[in-house]
């Protein structure tokens, strides 16, 4: 049996969450697969309740679960950054989730803001390193709130962190089957020790892919021809902060953050799954956002898990419903989340 920890968390993460949950249910029933749901008070609220964010009697728990599935986190009354470390940094980095997986794939009857690109032009995966570079927390200030204030972020790179994520990105590819193609996204003619670091790694372990075809980008080019030419792209690889950037363009051209799903991998340990969007407070409540990525997280937990048939059955679901204008990617009228996380759960059902 499956044991899966589910923290809805902030403003609208208890809603898409829920309707993820329902998704889930009829997949687990119509698959045959047996699984326990362990919820967890983890959030904004009981932050400004209790002080505590995670236990570590609950890193504890959560360190044996299955899998981690995440609603949203943000609270209007919690200073930025202090959830977002508390929780998702804290959970990615001590359970050593050092790959964060974006597909970016435009489905039918999803409205893209580029001109003439289709379903069939943007079909791509971001693979993000999760656990170094700029998040890695090193850094200090000095003579605060001064005129000669100092403040320093230093982004680490390890050989071992850069090559495993590299070899997780080819063998991605390799899997993926569709044109064999992976770019290396970095900035190495102007961070030049750091990215100089991934570009040969890059090659090393590439000359191990002969199958594969190699190439590389600049950040700030990729941006362009992800507009341009998104269907250049097969597989990305790149470090945690041009991940970040580039995952939420990748997001808009796929239709907005309401289609955006990830996961936060470790492949030998428990790993997490999440909607890309935020909690959007102001949203909270009213039942008109979209829980299609949502949805789409749990169906990537269940293909982690190696429900792979179950996983695909969700995202077969979430295709019919865009393509025949059952369910909108974006946000809607109130009771639209609902009626939404119906309509896939029907479709599961069959």
């Amino acid at each position: 049996m499956y044991r899966i920890a589910s923290l809805p968390c902030d403003g609208i993460g208890p809603e898409v969450t829920a309707e993820a949950m329902k998704v889930l249910d009829v997949a687990a029933s119509k698959f045959d697969i047996d699984y326990e749901i362990v919820d967890y008070e983890i959030g904004g609220d009981r932050y400004l309740r209790t002080g505590d964010i995670i236990t570590d009697a609950e890193m504890d728990e959560l360190s044996k679960m299955d899998a981690i599935y995440l609603g949203a986190v943000g609270h209007n009354d919690v200073k930025p950054g202090i959830l977002e470390h508390g929780i998702l940094l804290r959970l990615r980095f001590e359970f050593d989730q050092y790959i964060n997986l974006r597909p970016v794939k435009l489905y039918p009857g999803v409205p893209c803001p580029l001109r003439d690109k289709g379903p069939e032009d943007i079909d791509f995966i971001v693979v993000r390193e999760n656990t170094e570079g700029l998040y890695a927390g090193v850094g200090g200030s000095l003579k605060t709130d001064t005129p000669d204030e100092v403040a320093t972020q230093t982004a680490i790179y390890t050989r071992k962190g850069t090559e495993r994520i590299i070899r997780y990105a080819m063998e991605l590819c390799r899997k993926r089957g569709k044109n064999n193609s992976i770019h290396c996204v970095d900035k190495a003619n102007v961070l030049t020790h750091g990215h100089d670091l991934w570009r040969r790694t890059f090659a090393q372990v590439g000359a191990e892919y002969e199958d594969l075809t190699k190439d590389y980008a600049f950040v700030d080019a990729c941006c362009m021809w992800f507009v341009k030419n998104p269907e250049w792209f097969d597989v990305i690889v790149t470090c945690n902060m041009f991940g970040d950037i580039i995952t939420d363009l990748g997001a808009m051209i796929q239709g907005g953050m309401g289609v955006a799903a990830s996961g936060n991998i470790n492949p030998e340990g428990v790993s997490m799954f999440e909607p890309i969007h935020g909690s959007a407070p102001r949203h909270a409540g009213k039942g008109k956002v979209s829980p299609l990525a949502a949805i789409c997280a749990a169906g990537m937990m269940l293909e982690h898990l190696g429900q792979v048939e179950a996983g695909k059955a969700i995202e077969d679901a979430v295709i019919q419903a865009l393509g025949q204008g059952q369910v909108k990617a974006v946000t809607g009228d109130e009771g639209e989340t609902q009626k939404a996380g119906d309509i896939i759960a029907a479709l599961v059902a069959g």
